[in-house]
């Protein structure tokens, strides 16, 4: 039986960049002829993300592209939410609607899963040799110093916790309680996968081509401090 990919696409005011990246999408062809999935949340944009979707699913009916839209906006972390719970396929990534990340990349994370080795794979943007956007200094050191403390609780040696790259087996992320909304959803995940019985974590380098706030970037100082929050307390609360 072929292996499917889900590939879940949060959305939210992407009117801009949605039909490149599901061009993107589109024109990866998977290793071992493993099949795509593909999943959009719209978290209630106020632009005309919708229109922009429906204009390109009836131009391309072949790719199956299933679209959800949230009653109201609800957060990135929720929109995932609902994405996992609508996937069938064997494996499952979420793919930002922007183009900070590179879909090619897929067939590098899932290496390690069709070679028998991994549940769970990492894109990390500090390791290996991919070209990386080079922007804000203290981005770099938040995201750190986030990954370090995940790491002091989750007992993890990861490089990059806040990644958006985490391809997960599917069984294993729909058997998880999820319950932020918003950018906690990174240490959440992080944190109860850690704690899935002899789950095989692995993470490979990959390519970062970032925003600025000016191109339409949306985490903020806010985020960070609640990614902080979220750390501790899904370490104590199990």
């Amino acid at each position: 039986m072929d292996m499917i990919l889900s590939i879940l696409i949060p959305a939210y005011n992407e009117e801009r960049t949605i039909r490149l990246i599901l061009d993107r999408v589109r024109d990866v062809q998977l290793v071992n002829d493993i099949k795509k999935e593909i999943i959009i949340v719209n978290d209630c944009s106020s632009d005309n993300t919708v229109g922009a979707l429906e204009t390109y699913m009836a131009k391309n009916p072949e790719m199956g592209i299933q679209l959800y839209s949230q009653e109201k906006n609800q957060g990135k972390g929720a929109a995932i939410h609902k994405a996992i719970s609508l996937a069938t396929g064997d494996y499952l990534i979420v793919q930002d609607a922007d183009l900070e990340y590179d879909p090619r990349e897929y067939n590098d994370l899932l290496k390690p899963i069709v070679e028998g080795n991994a549940d769970v794979v990492y894109g990390s943007r500090f390791i290996g040799g991919n070209p990386h956007r080079i922007l804000f200094f203290w981005h770099s050191i938040g995201n750190k110093f986030l990954t370090q403390l995940s790491n002091m609780f989750t007992n993890l040696n990861l490089t990059d916790m806040e990644t958006c790259y985490k391809l997960i087996k599917t069984d294993i992320a729909q058997s998880l309680k999820l319950k932020e909304k918003r950018f906690g959803f990174e240490p959440e995940l992080t944190a109860k996968l850690a704690r899935v019985p002899n789950i095989r974590i692995y993470e490979v380098g990959i390519s970062y081509y970032g925003r600025t706030y000016e191109e339409g970037k949306k985490i903020g100082w806010r985020d960070g401090f609640r990614a902080i929050y979220c750390i501790i307390k899904y370490r104590i609360s199990r």
